[in-house]
């Protein structure tokens, strides 16, 4: 073929292509269309498919509210056929503002990353705002994708109410106690409500079988409340797709048993719409009927949850299955007793079993049962991930956490908690044996919560939404009404049982809070403790410091500088490792932190020293699982920074550096030497000129020149530095970690000697350590004791 001929055909193959390339165009954008209408109908079902199982895992303790409602309401009986249509009127409009509007629809968008309650609301203030009462924040924690915040002028509402919390301390403090104070709540109605749930559906039995005893009941309760903690260890996932059948039925049935009931007995009960009913309910009842707010409450328990529950689905699967089932199924069967008990008055106490059509009442018991029993999950399940929280906010003593599914990192059990939740509910039903002071309880421990989250809300809403003034006004006066209202009627039931959930409240309180407390007194420690490196490194020849071969891997609290236990380690041994790395795991105010930006590398001292520190960063719903790759990545990431490393000086870059495998473009800002009381962290330190300090030791596995640092300093050869880690690794990796106790000083106060040396020192003792946490192999373990007077 000529030479004419190849190009011909070289250039009738260009044609060709270029031909395809025009005949093709609408092809591939009908392909991309097909692909955008798959991935939309795959989405639209995903979406369908969670918010089926949201009904099982969320909703639970909202939808048993039926079985108990009307008898916690009038406890002594209806004196006024026309106070059941006010109650209603009450129940209507207290499932409308405070699940429908409040929590769906407003409050599950302040969710930060997906996950819901207290702590996330925290966690979003924390973001805009330093508030923080442990201050390991960092500039690098900026570059994190997942940690966005927002930003606003020096005269606006949210940057006078930004400078009016940062302050003071003291007001860093009591946004915390708030916090803590909501979240004990929280694990008070995750005791309350599988007890009141179980024990009203069961005693349902007594309508057939009169002469059984309140004892059998009980007992009965107990043996399924034991079975329902069993199964927890099983996880979420598979538990919704077990309970989500149950309660979808369970709505299925209350709300058709209502809609016949209003058609039977007595259609007028939908007047009840009407507010004015709520007005006169009040003017007749006067006391009695302020106090009976109590019961009414009861309908909307379980509302928290719903927001505490995010972790497992997302908001729009909640705010369809809520709005399409949950909330027309609550408006009929409320509506339904209701007419009933115009015509039955005197049967209040079992209103729900009794309203029931004789027919199918066996069938409905037995869905009843199994609600109730399904209805526990949804505040156990919001328990776990409250304590998962708390732990990453330094907050709740170490425990086990266990995630149940490997399509989610939210859903997660914590078998320590699940026991515990366990014995309090078995004792508070077997103690009462009363669902009316279960639900006076109850009721207390959701009036509690709710306040919480409004006086959150507020400053979510100046802070990260930046709402103006008029909305946030809007908001916490309906809220503080409606709520307060019902704070207000349960003070009147403390002493009829609505002492249990404070109680139960103040006991995780103190926990947490002494928990807390001696974490920031260790964390300020640490920070006041913390040597300068310049003068680590001048100690090296009066002690005959030596280099052994090996890496160590140095766990710290501290984000930059040399902590003390490094100082008190090689003044006691005078012998440090060919490669030391400062490791901090450091929990952001984030709900996740992308595992590509998880590890963030920066070189302590000349490049001839080999010192590192890595800082490991978490969201507070990771989990640092227990798994053999996290030294294979941290090992990884160190190599790709002194590649990176020399890649920018062969650029002729600053010499200062820092390196997150997730970013790949370095700013001006991430180049800035670090420095921080007296230790000054860089790729040279240009402070340090003597390299004699470090002396290397002869080994037979590494050698005597593969041991002994370069003096080529920044143009060493990178294969040989990189060697020079392999080698390292391949003969040790040692963890060393601090077995530290810190004790209150001689003249400090009694309080503070009770809570670090008796309280603090309990929950330490109590807890899991930090080497089982992290997985580290006993053998290459190294515990570096010391004491800390706070």
């Amino acid at each position: 073929m000529t030479p004419a001929e190849q190009h011909g055909l070289g250039k009738s193959n260009n044609i060709w292509a270029l031909d395809q390339e025009i005949d093709h165009p609408m092809d591939k954008e009908a392909e991309t269309l097909r692909d955008e209408n798959r991935q939309k109908k795959i989405s639209a079902w995903l979406i369908l498919r969670l918010a089926f199982q949201s009904l099982g895992v969320v909703f639970g303790d909202l939808g048993t509210s039926p079985l108990y409602v009307f008898y916690n309401t009038f406890p002594r009986g209806i004196q006024d056929p026309e106070d059941v249509i006010g109650a209603l009127s009450l129940i209507i409009y207290s499932l409308t503002l405070i699940p429908l509007i409040k929590y769906v629809y407003i409050v599950s968008r302040a969710n930060d990353g997906g996950q819901g309650g207290t702590f996330a609301l925290y966690s979003l203030l924390c973001r805009h705002a330093n508030i923080k009462t442990i201050p390991n924040q960092d500039w690098t924690d900026d570059e994190v994708t997942t940690y966005s915040r927002a930003t606003f002028g020096g005269k606006s509402i949210a940057a006078k109410t930004k400078r009016w919390l940062e302050s003071k301390l003291s007001r860093k403090r009591a946004l915390l106690i708030v916090v803590l104070i909501g979240s004990c709540m929280v694990i008070g109605d995750g005791i309350l409500t599988p007890a009141i749930s179980v024990l009203s559906a069961t005693g349902g039995i007594k309508l057939d079988h009169p002469k059984m005893s309140d004892e059998v009941v009980v007992l009965v309760s107990v043996v399924i409340l034991i079975g329902l903690f069993s199964i927890q260890r099983y996880g979420t996932d598979t538990i919704a797709w077990l309970c989500a059948p149950v309660v979808l039925i369970w709505f299925l049935v209350i709300g058709g048993i209502g809609a016949y009931n209003i058609w039977k007995y007595d259609p007028s009960v939908l007047k009840a719409f009407s507010p004015l009913y709520i007005y006169r309910y009040f003017r007749r009842g006067g006391v009695d009927g302020w106090t009976s707010l109590g019961g009414i409450m009861l309908s909307i328990t379980g509302t928290e949850a719903v927001f505490a529950d995010l972790s497992h689905f997302p908001v729009s699967a909640i705010q369809l299955s809520f709005t399409v089932v949950v909330f027309p199924s609550l408006l009929l069967a409320y509506s339904g007793q209701a007419a009933y008990l115009m015509k039955n008055s005197n049967h209040v106490v079992d209103a729900f079993y009794r309203s029931i059509p004789e027919s199918i009442y066996w069938p409905v018991f037995l869905v009843a049962t199994a609600a109730a029993i399904v209805a526990s999950q949804a505040t156990i399940s919001a328990t776990f991930s409250l304590i998962k929280q708390a732990l990453a906010m330094s907050c709740f003593p170490r425990v086990k956490v266990v995630h149940t599914s490997n399509r989610s990192r939210h859903q997660i059990y914590i078998p320590d908690i699940n026991w515990i939740l366990m014995l309090l509910c078995v004792s508070v039903t077997a103690g009462f044996r009363n669902q009316t002071q279960i639900g006076n309880a109850s009721g207390t421990a959701v009036a509690g919560v709710m306040l919480v989250t409004t006086f959150l809300m507020i400053f979510v809403m100046l802070l990260v939404w930046r709402c103006h003034w008029i909305w946030v006004f809007i908001f916490t006066v309906l809220s503080l009404v409606v709520e307060g209202t019902y704070f207000s009627a349960v003070l009147f039931k403390i002493d009829q049982g609505g002492w249990v959930p404070l109680a139960i409240a103040a006991a995780f309180f103190v926990i947490m809070y002494v928990w807390h407390y001696g974490a920031v007194k260790r964390y300020e420690y640490e920070i006041h403790s913390k040597v300068s490196m310049a003068w680590i490194l001048s100690l090296g020849p009066s002690l005959g410091l030596v280099r052994v071969p090996g890496v160590g891997l140095v766990y710290t609290e501290l984000a930059s500088g040399v902590p003390h236990i490094f100082s008190h380690f090689i003044t006691n041994l005078p012998a440090i490792h060919s490669v030391v790395v400062f490791v901090c795991l450091k929990y952001l105010s984030v709900s996740t932190v992308p595992e590509e930006e998880r590890f963030l590398i920066r070189r302590i001292g000349p490049k001839t020293f080999h010192m590192f520190r890595c800082v490991v960063r978490y969201g507070y719903s990771d989990l640092h699982k227990k798994d053999d790759d996290f030294e294979e990545k941290l090992f990884e990431s160190l190599h790709m920074y002194v590649r990176v490393e020399y890649l920018m000086e062969d650029c002729s870059c600053n010499e200062n550096s820092l390196y997150s495998p997730g970013i790949e473009q370095l700013s001006s800002r991430e180049l800035q030497p670090e420095s921080n009381g007296g230790t000054f962290s860089s790729i040279v330190d240009a402070t340090i000129t003597s390299v004699e300090s470090i002396v290397p030791v002869d080994s037979p596995e590494l050698g005597t020149n593969s041991l002994r640092p370069s003096n080529q300093g920044a143009h060493e050869d990178r294969s040989n530095d990189l060697e020079f880690l392999r080698r390292c690794r391949d003969a040790g990796v040692v963890h060393i970690m601090g077995n530290t106790v810190i004790r209150a000083r001689r003249e400090s106060h009694f309080m503070k000697k009770l809570t670090v040396d008796f309280a603090y020192a309990f929950l330490r003792k109590m807890c899991r350590e930090n080497s089982v946490i992290f997985n580290v192999p006993h053998e290459s373990l190294l515990n570096v004791g010391q004491i800390f007077y706070v």
